[in-house]
């Protein structure tokens, strides 16, 4: 069952202002963190049965994109983030984009990934751990396309920036059992760690 991405927040990914680092872009980072953080625990309490599918306007895509919850770790605290995001399968692997809805910054999910050579994540009720690499050149390319056909807005985040969105490949090495919980500062918003 698909749900509204912006159910009860204000926010919808078709209604982000333009211009990052205004009054406007914080209050609507701060509804989207807000969003973000129940889906989170929507996910994550439902073991991925509620909050894999989830509505986006039509003008940003088709009707219902899937998520993953990445899981990093801080790399100055060493504590566990966890952090919803739209993903592509993309044969074995999955792909996320560090589009931070185009901000002049990465997210910190990314600057946390990019501290380690593996990563967690959760599809559904599947957990995993693997390595991670940053998609450059043809297959760049190929994977750009790709996710640009699949989520409309990502053109318009790209736009925004001057920073090309990494295209974040992530490939299992292993399932993993463990059952996740939502700690209180898990999910990782505009803030850097």
């Amino acid at each position: 069952m698909a749900e509204d991405a912006g159910q009860g927040t204000g926010w919808t990914p078709g209604s982000l202002p333009e211009v990052p680092g205004t009054a406007e872009w914080a209050r609507m980072r701060e509804r989207k963190n807000a969003n973000s953080r129940a889906h989170l625990v929507d996910y994550i309490q439902s073991d991925g049965a509620r909050g894999y599918f989830r509505e986006l306007p039509a003008e940003n895509g088709p009707g219902a994109v899937v998520h993953l919850v990445l899981r990093t770790v801080g790399r100055t605290t060493g504590r566990p983030y966890l952090t919803p995001l739209i993903y592509a399968p993309w044969a074995d692997e999955c792909l996320v984009v560090a589009s931070k809805s185009g901000h002049p910054k990465h997210p910190a999910w990314y600057l946390n990934l990019t501290a380690r050579p593996e990563v967690e994540w959760q599809v559904r009720d599947r957990r995993f751990r693997g390595t991670w690499r940053v998609a450059e050149g043809e297959e760049r390319t190929a994977m750009w396309e790709f996710l640009c056909a699949y989520v409309k807005i990502f053109p318009r985040y790209q736009a925004r920036t001057s920073r090309l969105l990494p295209i974040v490949v992530l490939t299992p090495s292993m399932r993993i059992e463990e059952r996740w919980t939502v700690p209180e500062y898990a999910y990782v918003g505009l803030g850097a760690d």
